[in-house]
C-alpha cells in the first residue's frame, strides 16, 4: 500500500479537524433540575415513566437510586486511564416476589466525566508498521490533535439490581450496560470501545462494608422524622469488577478497518474477562422510596411522582 503524501496527510487532518468541531457542537443536553433538600441527589430519577407511575406500593414498590464516585479508573486490554466524577441514577421497581425491575433515565442511567487517555492518539496506536497509520502518526507533533478523551456511555438498561449487595461486600450490585467513546479529531466521532449490541457489561461490588444511615423527610425533601419519605445512604466503600470482557474498538477514523485494527492491536482488544478492572473510589450510594407504600395503594407511583415534583426548585 503507498504512503500518503504530506499534502494528503495535512487535508485529511484539515477535514478531520472540522469533523470533530462540528461534531462537538451538536452535543449539548439540557441541564438536571434541582431539588430540595433530602431529593437533591436525585436529579435524573424517572418518576414519570409508566413502570414507576403504575407500581401500586403493594405488588410493585416504586424507588429511586442514584450512586456517585469522585474518582477512580478503568484497565481496558493494555490501557489504564484514570476517570472523574461518575453519577448513576436509575428508579428501581421492587416486586413482592423478590425480584427488582431497573427503569433507565431518558438519557441514560450513567453519566460520566471524559477521562485524558495517557500518551494520547500517539500512545493508542502508534508506532505502526501499516503505511497509511504510519502517515497519521507522523502528524501528530500537534497537541490538540495527540489529546484522546474516553467517556463512559450507557447503552441501554441496567439489570439484575440486587438492592441487600449494596450493603454488603463482594457481591454484584447491578449489571449495567456501557460503551466507552474515544474522541479526537482523527477518530472521527463514531469511534467506541463496546456498542449496544456488543457491551462492555459492568458488574460493580463494594471492596469493603458501606457506613449506613437513613434519614425520614417529607415529599418535598425537608427533613421530618415523620415524614412519609425514607431515604437510606451507603457511604465511604469503594467499588470494584474485575470479571467483564472487552470487545474490539469499531468505527474509528475514514479509513475505519486499518484504524480499528491498529487501535486494537496497541490496546490489546478485544480482551477476555479477568484482564480488565473498574475501581470506583469511595462510592456514595442513596436510596429513595415510600417510608409505608401500603398507605397510598394502588397510587404509590403517583405519589412518588407527585412528591418529586414538588421538589424541584
Amino acid at each position: 500500500m503507498p504512503r500518503l503524501s504530506t499534502r494528503t496527510r495535512l487535508c485529511a487532518v484539515a477535514a478531520l479537524t472540522a469533523l470533530g468541531t462540528l461534531a462537538s457542537i451538536g452535543g449539548a443536553t439540557a441541564a438536571d433540575p434541582t431539588l430540595n433538600g433530602q431529593w437533591a441527589p436525585f436529579t435524573r430519577c424517572p418518576v414519570d415513566a409508566p413502570a414507576m407511575l403504575a407500581a401500586d406500593g403493594s405488588d410493585r414498590t416504586p424507588q429511586c437510586v442514584v450512586s456517585t464516585s469522585a474518582s477512580g479508573s478503568i484497565k481496558l486490554g493494555k490501557t489504564t486511564v484514570v476517570t472523574g466524577r461518575t453519577n448513576l441514577q436509575f428508579g428501581v421497581v421492587q416486586n413482592a416476589d423478590g425480584t427488582s425491575t431497573v427503569v433507565a433515565p431518558p438519557s441514560g442511567a450513567l453519566v460520566a466525566d471524559s477521562a485524558t487517555v495517557p500518551g494520547g492518539l500517539l500512545g493508542l496506536m502508534c508506532p505502526s508498521d501499516i503505511p497509511v497509520i504510519t502517515g497519521i502518526c507522523q502528524t501528530l507533533s500537534d497537541a490538540k490533535l495527540n489529546k484522546i478523551t474516553a467517556t463512559m456511555e450507557s447503552v441501554g438498561a441496567p439489570y439484575a439490581f440486587d438492592q441487600t449487595a449494596g450493603v454488603l461486600k463482594d457481591m454484584p450490585i447491578i449489571a449495567l450496560p456501557v460503551r466507552v467513546h474515544l474522541q479526537n479529531p482523527l477518530l472521527g466521532d463514531n469511534c467506541y470501545i463496546g456498542s449496544a449490541s456488543a457491551p462492555i457489561v459492568l458488574r460493580p461490588k463494594n471492596l469493603d462494608y458501606p457506613a449506613f444511615g437513613m434519614t425520614f423527610f417529607k415529599g418535598d425533601g425537608t427533613a421530618d422524622d415523620a415524614g412519609e419519605m425514607s431515604r437510606i445512604d451507603l457511604t465511604g466503600a469503594p467499588q470494584n469488577d474485575s470479571s467483564f470482557a472487552v470487545p474490539g474498538a469499531t468505527g474509528c477514523g475514514l479509513n475505519v478497518g486499518l484504524i480499528n485494527a491498529a487501535v486494537n492491536a496497541k490496546t490489546g482488544l478485544p480482551s477476555a474477562a479477568g484482564n480488565n478492572s473498574l475501581t470506583l473510589n469511595n462510592a456514595q450510594t442513596s436510596l429513595a422510596g415510600l417510608t409505608a407504600p401500603g398507605t397510598v395503594v394502588p397510587d404509590a407511583g403517583k405519589v412518588l411522582a407527585r412528591d418529586w415534583h414538588s421538589a424541584v426548585r
